[in-house]
């Protein structure tokens, strides 16, 4: 399926979609050194929110669709090096509101899981005109 979406999307920062389908999308993402937060190597979890933000939209793949709320819960640590692959599974279609379910893995290992809340707007989110 042809990516509609977030087109613009830094690989490095953000991730690589590798799947595109109907309601469902799957990015990877390798973490990379600007990402540690400390000498241990620790990434900011703002890049595993990131990837997973971003194969939510893939998920919904409308090109007006924004992140209107997220409900998630971090539940392992990430560092420099891991590769994580997020799975996004729209669960819930109300027309222009989607429900999407994230989970983000270091191979086996969940390292966040969480909801979701995209909108697909009229228009674009930054265009004033009326």
């Amino acid at each position: 399926m042809e990516q509609k979406t977030h087109n613009l999307t830094s690989e490095r920062l953000v991730g690589k979609p590798r799947v595109i389908r109907e309601g469902y999308a799957e990015v990877e993402l390798k973490t990379i050194d600007e990402m540690k937060v400390d000498e241990k190597g620790l990434v900011h979890g703002g890049f595993t929110f990131g990837l997973a933000d971003y194969a939510a939209m893939l998920a919904v793949n409308e090109p007006t669709v924004v992140l209107g709320k997220a409900e998630v819960r971090f539940t392992k640590p990430v560092k420099v090096g891991d590769v994580l692959l997020a799975k996004a599974q729209v669960v819930e279609d109300q027309g222009r509101k989607k429900i999407v379910d994230v989970k983000v893995y270091r191979g086996e290992e969940v390292v966040l899981e969480g909801k979701f809340y995209c909108y697909v707007l009229d228009k674009h989110v930054l265009d004033k005109s009326p």
